[in-house]
């Protein structure tokens, strides 16, 4: 029987997909949850609940269930830390863990991978585990991408990329040259139910294009952990945001049930463009 594979969960549907995958492939699952951010496991697999202060307790736990090798997966909000509660482990690691805080999220995540690899734990990416996480380039929708959207994908890549010299967010939304939103804290759902309201009022023609959803990877982000994710849930979003469709980048944005996806997509008629990093 092969070792179990642990996947620290966090919010949305990413951890339940690779766990339902991983499972039928015959090979054990072991999910851990923090405290405060309840994991879907529709499947029942062995769960670990932990707090953040106490990660020490979650290292013993997966080792004692026969983990060597872990993914990180689905978006965690910072937790509030009390130090009362640190153990021995969290006391040791605190220094670095405030300081990696204070930051954005991409240097916290760098010293969470670390702080795991520290501890003798492989880090897998999820893309490793279920390679159809990635589809490879073009439109598989009926709708296509018109040149008014690939000019205003093209703007939102440029923003996004932008956006990740400081760190923050891997999505925008551009309509009509227009940037009606970025991506931050809140995730995209919070950021498309912004352009179904209030933004989405700021497009200068409102019988014009409808605009452009585009999510690709901050540049120089570890590729192993918090790659964005779009599930047929983000359609139905971008369709009530009215956008005509949505942009990922080739390589470097996973697609939840991409079947599901695409079915989303051509009910609403939007597109789905899986479209080729350009170097500009």
């Amino acid at each position: 029987m092969s070792e179990p594979l642990g996947i620290v969960a966090g919010q949305g549907a990413l951890p339940a997909y690779l766990a339902g995958r991983v499972a039928a492939s015959g090979r054990p699952v072991v999910l851990a949850e923090m405290e405060g951010h309840p994991a879907e496991n529709p499947h029942g697999l062995p769960l670990i609940r932990y707090r953040a202060e106490r990660i020490g307790a979650l290292f013993a736990a997966l080792r004692e269930a026969g983990v060597t090798e872990v993914v990180l997966a689905g978006m965690v909000r910072r937790p509030r830390l009390d130090p009362a509660l640190f153990d021995a482990a969290m006391m040791a690691l605190a220094p670095r863990m405030m300081a990696a805080m204070a930051g954005g999220d991409d240097g916290l995540l760098r010293a969470v991978l670390d702080l795991f690899e520290t501890e003798g734990f492989a880090i897998r990416a999820a893309h490793e585990i279920a390679p159809d996480l990635l589809p490879a380039p073009g439109v598989p929708t009926r709708a296509q991408p018109g040149e008014r959207d690939r000019r205003d994908a093209a703007r939102a890549a440029r923003i996004v990329a932008t956006l990740s010299e400081a760190d923050v967010g891997q999505g925008a939304v551009v309509a009509q040259g227009i940037a009606l939103a970025v991506e931050a804290a809140p995730g995209t759902d919070a950021m498309l139910d912004w352009v179904a309201g209030p933004a989405g009022r700021a497009r200068p023609d409102p019988a014009g294009a409808g605009g452009v959803l585009l999510k690709a990877p901050k540049r120089g982000q570890d590729r192993r952990v918090d790659l964005p994710v779009i599930g047929p849930g983000t359609v139905e979003g971008a369709a009530r945001a009215g956008l005509a469709g949505i942009a990922v980048e080739a390589g470097g944005v996973m697609v939840i049930d991409r079947d599901a996806v695409v079915a989303t997509a051509d009910a609403a008629g939007l597109f789905l463009w899986v479209r080729q990093p350009v170097t500009e």
